[in-house]
């Protein structure tokens, strides 16, 4: 998983083994670490200084050390710009995008002596508004026309953007969660955006107050920033872990509510530069406002587990019983089951695969009972979500009284769907596909009428493309999920950023579904034999005899 925001020494150390990783990259030019940027942030910053342009460098060194300058975003990027002529300094446009290729996996040619194309193997795509896609498979070249101006060869002719390689691209840029409202105003959802690590607190406020949500994401959330009030000064200036920012005098004509509400996204959103608080200005003068209360998506750490008859938690070798569930869960042979926070109804798939709502009485309904629908998944709203696996286009979700809401074109593109599951804010769902030949991991926004029933899916994301079909997933937290893929004879976990990175490792043999908890590192994995696995170091067996792994949908209010 990636880690967002290392500070202090930390900061010292990964820049100096990112700078050992890129000692052996193809591009003209040392890397040193500068010194401490933006003054106003408050914690210091740490940049990449490239190197300028040498005198009477080749057409090949300019267009190599230019690349390699990508890695220095200060001044917008004026190191980068050192290599441009003069004119096309005006036309080139060095935040357009960020192309991510794999290191070492680059080649650079010259069809005539004022032409060169670099070419990469990408491996990830940030547009404008720092949103991370993963890149389609091949190589991607980049011309560049060269002129003499004043006797030294300079680009005269560019593609906007720039090239980093994975390596430079993670010491450059960092995730920052942008923080959204669920439709009910209750729950903050995460959108996650790359920025340079250089002044993120002014980036991510100018990003959250003049910008929009994801447009994968747009309709299912809602954000008290509409467009009606703007910044008053680009800069926020951080002061003792506080960022102090300054609206236009407009601000006042809103409603408390709505102005808590920006607190709130806005709070929400800088702590994941490192800042504590936030304060609203209109001048020198604070507004009186406090940020309002949310719903916390976080789940009991403990594995949720049916075993020996019993539904509970893990504790050691004692498992603490969930009133109600054990017996009626037993006697259904359930082998997958998910809760809802208030652990009042189950969703379940049987083993001879029926889809049932089974409340904490035990008087169940029987929901579904076509062959091959996925694991069942439930939302805020009580809606219980399956497909068929075969049928991806044929997604439904049971509402608490039973009745059937279909869910219009569902995962439209792919051929099958392994697994499904809602998110805990009930604003997103993650699917596990094939789609062209390929494994991948998709994610879209559910959109929801004024009661809260679902009513269809936003345009799936692509999340990541995977080496082999996906078994099982379960969310971490608000921006990541965990996963379980067959990669050859052998089953990887990967946890995932949605929109971002991710990590692998493998996992043991016949896992078959898997649960998380609220952090990274935290998949308990469930093998055929009835094994549990937690990941200490190594993967540990830490229980026999179970029967279902369950997935929990948050914490009782």
């Amino acid at each position: 998983m990636t880690v967002r925001r290392p500070l202090g020494a930390a900061v010292l150390v990964v820049v100096a083994l990112v700078l050992s990783a890129c000692a052996g990259l193809p591009l003209g030019g040392p890397v040193h670490v500068g010194k401490a940027i933006d003054e106003v942030e408050g914690p210091p910053d740490f940049a990449f200084v490239p190197d300028g342009p040498v005198k009477d460098a080749t057409p090949q060194q300019i267009v190599e050390g230019f690349v390699a300058a990508g890695s220095g975003p200060r001044g917008n990027w004026e190191v980068a710009q050192e290599f441009l002529t003069t004119q096309f300094r005006q036309q080139w446009q060095p935040q357009a995008n960020v192309t991510v290729y794999r290191p070492g996996e680059s080649s650079i040619s010259s069809p005539a002596e004022n032409e060169i194309v670099f070419t990469v193997d990408p491996v990830a795509n940030v547009d404008a508004t720092g949103s991370y896609e993963p890149a389609e498979q091949g190589r991607i070249p980049f011309a560049f026309s060269l002129a003499q101006e004043d006797g030294q060869w300079r680009i005269s002719q560019a593609p906007d953007g720039i090239v980093l390689d994975a390596n430079r691209f993670a010491s450059v840029f960092q995730s920052y969660d942008l923080a959204y409202f669920d439709r009910g105003w209750d729950t903050v959802i995460p959108d996650v955006r790359w920025f340079p690590s250089t002044n993120p607190a002014t980036r991510i406020t100018a990003a959250l107050v003049s910008g929009t949500p994801s447009p994968w994401l747009a309709e299912s959330v809602r954000t008290a920033f509409t467009g009606e009030v703007g910044l008053a000064q680009p800069s926020v200036p951080v002061e003792a872990g506080v960022a102090r920012i300054s609206f236009d005098p407009a601000i006042r004509d809103l409603g408390r509510e709505t102005i808590a509400r920006m607190k709130t996204q806005l709070g929400a959103s800088l702590a994941g530069a490192g800042i504590l608080d936030v304060q609203l200005l209109v001048g020198d003068e604070p507004l009186d406002v406090t940020a309002v209360p949310t719903r916390s998506t976080a789940v009991d750490a403990r594995p949720l587990v049916l075993q020996d008859g019993r539904f509970g938690f893990l504790s050691g070798n004692d498992l603490d019983e969930v009133d109600g569930f054990g017996e009626a869960l037993q006697s259904l042979d359930a082998r997958a089951v998910e809760t809802d926070a208030a652990r009042r109804t189950a969703a379940v798939r049987t083993g001879s695969g029926a889809i049932l709502r089974v409340p904490a009485n035990g008087e169940y309904t029987e929901l579904d009972t076509r062959p091959g629908m996925t694991k069942p998944s439930i939302d805020t709203e009580g809606y219980i979500w399956t497909v068929p696996r075969d049928q991806p286009e044929e997604v439904v979700a049971y509402g608490p009284d039973g009745t059937a809401q279909t869910i219009p074109s569902g995962w439209v593109g792919a051929s099958e769907v392994s697994a499904m599951r809602v998110s805990r804010d009930g604003a997103r769902i993650a699917a596990l596909v094939r789609s062209g030949g390929g494994s991948a991991v998709w994610v879209a926004g559910i959109v929801r009428d004024e009661n809260g029933a679902p009513v269809s899916l936003g345009q799936p994301l692509l999340v990541a493309n995977l080496a082999g079909r996906g078994v099982d997933l379960a969310w971490v937290d608000g921006a990541t999920i965990a996963l379980v893929f067959v990669d050859g004879d052998q089953r990887v976990v990967r946890e995932q950023t949605i929109g971002g990175q991710g990590t692998e490792v493998r996992a043991p043999d016949d896992v078959v579904a898997i649960a998380a908890g609220n952090q990274s590192g935290s998949a308990r994995l469930l093998t055929s034999d009835g094994s549990l696995y937690v990941q200490r170091g190594s993967w540990q067996v830490i229980a026999s005899d179970v029967s279902a792994l369950a997935v929990q949908q948050g914490l009782p209010g």
